[in-house]
């Protein structure tokens, strides 16, 4: 089996604090570390979303005034690098490549059963917080198309049936103890 075939452990999320808690002091401590860097914003960007799981409103005034620019600018950066979320989302973010290479192999496919499955549309998260749905256009995986990335995991050579297997891996269960 080829490594980008193996269905991988589901991975520790990055962040530290569970998906939508966060401090301004949190967000004054991660632009702190990074604010002598060159082109600062985009780093402190980075790891306040790695921190948190997204760009909280709150942290755009914050992480201006620290930069003295303006809540505009740094919102324009947010909105334009699409890698950056300003809303919480699930405990895997599951990306769909859309490029050409998947999409010949079957990725258009994979896709419809991914959203039916999940039962939510791209940028969407499943009412149990466990998934968010996101396309991405290439995820450099294209001699095993169609690929997905969970995470920090990419699974090559995709189908229906392994997605399904591993979103009943991926997903976790609430037990009632009585």
């Amino acid at each position: 089996m080829h490594m980008a075939e193996q269905i991988n452990q589901p991975p520790v999320a990055s962040r530290g604090a569970a998906t939508g808690d966060w401090t301004p002091d949190m967000i004054r401590e991660e632009v702190v570390a990074l604010k002598h860097k060159p082109g600062a914003l985009l780093p402190i960007l980075h790891a306040v979303q790695n921190r948190v799981g997204y760009i909280p409103e709150g942290a755009v005034a914050i992480i201006a005034e620290a930069l003295q620019q303006t809540r505009a600018e740094v919102h324009g950066v947010i909105s334009f690098y699409h890698h950056f979320r300003t809303h919480p989302v699930g405990s895997k973010v599951i990306h769909v490549c859309r490029a050409e290479a998947c999409q010949a192999m079957g990725g258009r496919d994979l896709e419809a059963h991914i959203k039916s499955r999940l039962g939510v549309d791209y940028h969407g998260t499943t009412a149990d917080n466990e998934f968010t749905l996101e396309p991405v256009y290439c995820l450099g995986n294209c001699a095993c198309a169609p690929s997905i990335r969970v995470n920090d995991n990419i699974h090559g050579r995709m189908t229906p049936q392994k997605f399904d297997r591993l979103a009943d891996k991926l997903t976790t269960a609430t037990l009632e103890i009585r």
